[in-house]
């Protein structure tokens, strides 16, 4: 997962843009780091490090004694954390729902700051093999993490109609889902196994009656498929809690997500950190009784300016959250 162009409805991802806006930009990177509050002698962790654009400005601001650790499920992403030859940094490949795994066998028990940069990057974008995109013709792979889990074609393969018309319509918020669901099992059914993107692409297009302008038919059916192989929204909602854990008094949490499933997810969480007194009026209880905030949020809700999503047509619905740890456990 990375920095550079996450998914918001995926129209997003796969919008048509010229080779030049199409290489790796780091979404909100200034925002972003800003919010951590970086103190030099502080221990920080980049749950999703893609190609590293976040992870090197907090290292910008980092002394001798502060340390970053960051981590990523997709190797390629691992490969270029490697490269980085800094004693301060460790590259991790993992998923960032095992962060707190992977801190513990690392020694760290409390950390200052956690980034996490949601969705799919650039480069997993514009790689046909890697199967994201419906702008090449090329396997139907769809894994952030390429050495383990099935492929999307594996999952269409076996996939009943019921589940897949759940994915496309909750993950995809598709309208004719039930349509694109039955095309692809009768494209099964009829013994053709989907095992391209183009073979997908097509098979939704002629699903689907009508579509909104300017957006490819395939969008949300492959938006809704790569969230489900990549288990996404359920890795977001396991590594939220282990952050509160995670963080030391004051430290900070930044998100950016980059639709509105995620964005629910990280915004409730918040949300119901900050309002643990939420009681039903008129119970006898005293001020002092009631459950305190773990967590506050800091600021409102971040988006790209108007001068980054015309540099980064890509950028343009991320959303940076940032909440602070308190001192009640």
């Amino acid at each position: 997962m990375t920095r550079g162009a996450k998914s918001a409805p995926a129209s997003l991802t796969e919008t048509s843009v010229s080779p030049a806006a199409a290489s790796h930009i780091t979404v909100l990177l200034h925002e972003a780091v800003d919010a951590l509050n970086v103190r030099a002698d502080g221990v920080y962790v980049d749950g999703t490090f893609g190609r590293g654009g976040h992870s090197r400005r907090i290292l910008s601001q980092l002394g001798s004694e502060g340390r970053l650790i960051a981590l990523d499920r997709d190797l390629a992403a691992v490969a270029h954390g490697q490269a980085i030859a800094d004693a301060r940094f460790s590259m991790v490949h993992a998923h960032f729902s095992s962060m707190a795994e992977v801190l513990e066998s690392l020694g760290v028990q409390a950390v200052d700051g956690i980034l996490l940069d949601l969705g799919i990057s650039s480069p997993q974008i514009d790689e046909g093999e890697r199967g994201f995109s419906f702008r090449f013709d090329g396997p139907l792979d769809m894994r952030m993490d390429q050495s383990r889990g099935k492929t999307a074609a594996q999952w269409l393969a076996e996939m009943p109609e019921k589940q897949l018309v759940e994915v496309i319509k909750d993950y995809g918020e598709e309208r004719f889902a039930k349509q694109v669901a039955r095309a692809l099992v009768k494209e099964r059914e009829d013994g053709h196994a989907i095992t391209t993107t183009g073979q997908l692409a097509k098979i939704v297009a002629g699903a689907i009656p009508k579509n909104e302008p300017g957006q490819n038919p395939a969008t949300r059916t492959f938006q809704a498929l790569r969230i489900f192989v990549n288990q996404e929204l359920e890795e977001l909602s396991l590594v939220l809690p282990d952050c509160l854990r995670l963080l030391r008094p004051q430290g900070r949490l930044a998100v950016i997500s980059f639709h509105s499933l995620e964005d629910r997810i990280v915004k409730r969480f918040i949300q119901s950190e900050a309002d643990r007194d939420n009681l039903p009026a008129g119970l006898p209880v005293r001020a002092k009784d009631l459950p305190q905030p773990r967590m506050m949020p800091v600021g409102k809700a971040i988006k790209p300016s108007k001068a980054e999503v015309a540099a980064n047509v890509r950028s343009r619905s991320a959303v940076l959250r940032v909440a602070e740890r308190t001192t009640v456990q």
